[in-house]
């Protein structure tokens, strides 16, 4: 199909389009799939980074495990005991021996290799890493947890100066200055994104959420991610980065939460920022025996919380991107134009214990789908549209910096579970192709997003961006209408220019009564449509 001729002088013409009104006009891409990129074979994790790339992905989000690299590091002598032959359990004492939590040379090299080989895979294709390095720790990370509590035992009370510790053994690994001990001995490249600990707001990350001190019940992750993070922090700079040469992520929260206060009840994302720096719901700060509770005087010991960005996850589970939740502590895609101001006022409130005017990236996002998920899935079109509307929102966030997506590739369920339970999709089913690697409907529409919205009487807005097309090209995007499926599309308004990261945006005249958009990528060479978005009415 051909369009009318565009003269190649207005393909030059302007290279950035016209944001929306205080938008955010070009925001990283980031994707996130450990399943994909750390746990499946060299081949898969190859196959995964072209997809990505293809799609337009510029960074590739990784969680690395304090459990994963730390395996076998350290063993006590009761795990040593249940090692199967003496030969196993003599290397594990001559490993013991020679390992100091500091030094990445000492871990077991094997417990690299994956996150070698993603650095270096992702170096090859031209996709920055970014790494979130968190619990569940190994045994000697973690306080013995009480006998109420053996099944938070791997994410019980972290020793945040034994996690400092490893921080600093990841940052020297990446720093561009460790050798890969395979092949030929290459200099690993250097990661420059980090954030430290994943959704400590939540349970499965980290406990207790709250527990008993002095007769009440208080928060205690906050206190507990509080030391952790000034730990990373400190683990980072020692490892030879900093908060000015690379990008260093405070947050990683969730955005749901429970009105239960138990040990694994997550908290909501606002009263936890709260707590985190000290304060009241007032806004006041803790005193006294409240603030001796909540270990507040880790700020004259540390200093304030430094960061270079807030990490949050906005998830809405199945609800429209639009739906606001009920509970305003709560934070996701529908409010998240709340969390930059509720940050600033913390940071005012609490004299500076954290940043103001932090940008925010948005480190963690997607809907499932149904197929195959019945109990946590939406259908596959419902997926694909509030994916792009999820997008158009954080785009309209002037604070918001990047968006991401989990995940590229469906997880398969748990087949030991009885088919259908919770625990049987435990798994998460929100890639935008199947476990089997069909495409779904989303991964169209995350190649090339459009959303059209009333902008006035008579006047249709869109908004959408050509992810799949190199960064700083200077491409053109072309709206598109019909009355209805079997008639033909027709062009409607000028070409719209695109920005360095391929957004573009602007107005057209209302074409018509209802009816299908869609927009198009036109090769400039010969005036052929190669890509096109899904059709989408308003």
């Amino acid at each position: 199909m051909r369009l009318r001729t565009i003269a190649l002088a207005t393909l030059m013409l302007v290279m950035l389009s016209v944001p929306a009104a205080h938008a955010s006009p070009d925001q990283v891409s980031v994707m996130m799939d450990d399943d994909q990129l750390l746990y499946r074979s060299d081949n898969i994790r190859g196959r995964t980074l072209v997809q990505m790339r293809s799609l337009g992905v510029d960074v590739v989000r990784a969680t690395v495990l304090w459990k994963t690299v730390a395996e076998g590091a350290s063993l006590t002598n009761k795990e040593i005991s249940r090692l199967k032959g003496d030969k196993l359990k003599q290397r594990a004492r001559k490993q013991r021996a020679r390992f100091k939590a500091k030094d990445p040379r000492t871990y077991p090299t094997r417990n690299w290799d994956r996150y070698d080989n993603l650095v270096k895979d992702a170096a090859k294709f031209g996709l920055r890493v970014y790494f979130t390095i968190t619990g569940p720790g190994p045994s000697y990370a973690h306080r013995k947890a009480p006998p109420s509590q053996r099944s938070n035992a791997g994410t019980y009370k972290p020793f945040p100066t034994r996690f400092r510790d490893f921080v600093q053994a990841v940052g020297r690994r990446y720093s561009g200055n460790s050798r890969d001990e395979n092949g030929v001995k290459r200099r690993l490249p250097r990661v420059s994104l980090w954030s430290i600990w994943n959704e400590p707001n939540q349970p499965g990350w980290l406990t207790p959420q709250y527990e008993k001190r002095d007769g009440q019940v208080v928060p205690a992750a906050p206190a507990l991610y509080r030391k952790l993070y000034q730990a990373g922090v400190q683990g980072l700079q020692r490892s030879g980065h900093n908060l000015t040469a690379d990008g260093i992520f405070i947050g990683e929260t969730a955005s749901l939460g429970s009105d239960q206060q138990g040990a694994r009840n997550g908290m909501r994302p606002a009263p936890f920022l709260r707590e985190l720096l000290c304060l009241k719901a007032d806004g006041s700060s803790y005193a006294g025996p409240d603030a001796a509770r909540r270990d507040c005087d880790d700020f004259a010991k540390s200093g304030p919380l430094k960061a270079t960005a807030f990490a949050h996850h906005p998830y809405t589970k199945k609800v429209a991107p639009t739906k606001a939740p009920a509970n305003p502590d709560e934070i996701t895609i529908a409010n998240v134009g709340t969390l930059g101001p509720l940050l600033d006022t913390l940071s005012a409130q609490s004299g500076g214990k954290i940043p103001s005017g932090m940008p925010i990236v948005l480190t963690e996002f997607g809907y499932e789908s149904n197929p195959p998920d019945p109990r946590n899935g939406i259908s596959y079109a419902r997926q694909a549209q509030f994916n792009q509307l999820a997008e158009f929102l954080a785009y309209n966030e002037p604070r918001v910096q990047a968006t991401t997506h989990f995940l590229l590739r469906d997880v398969a369920p748990l087949k030991r579970y009885p088919k259908g339970s919770r625990l049987y999709w435990f798994t998460y089913q929100s890639g935008l192709v199947t476990n089997a690697g069909r495409s779904k409907p989303a991964v169209f529409a995350y190649a090339l997003p459009l959303v059209v919205f009333p902008a006035g009487e008579g006047i249709v807005g869109f908004w959408g961006q050509l992810r799949f097309r190199p960064n700083g090209a200077q491409d053109i995007a072309v709206l598109m209408w019909r009355p209805n499926a079997k008639t033909r599309w027709t062009q409607i308004g000028e070409p719209a220019p695109t920005s360095p990261r391929g957004y573009f945006n602007g107005t057209v005249p209302l074409p018509g009564v209802g009816g299908e958009y869609r927009a198009v990528y036109v090769n400039p060479g010969n005036g052929k449509i190669t890509h096109s978005s899904l059709p989408t009415t308003l």
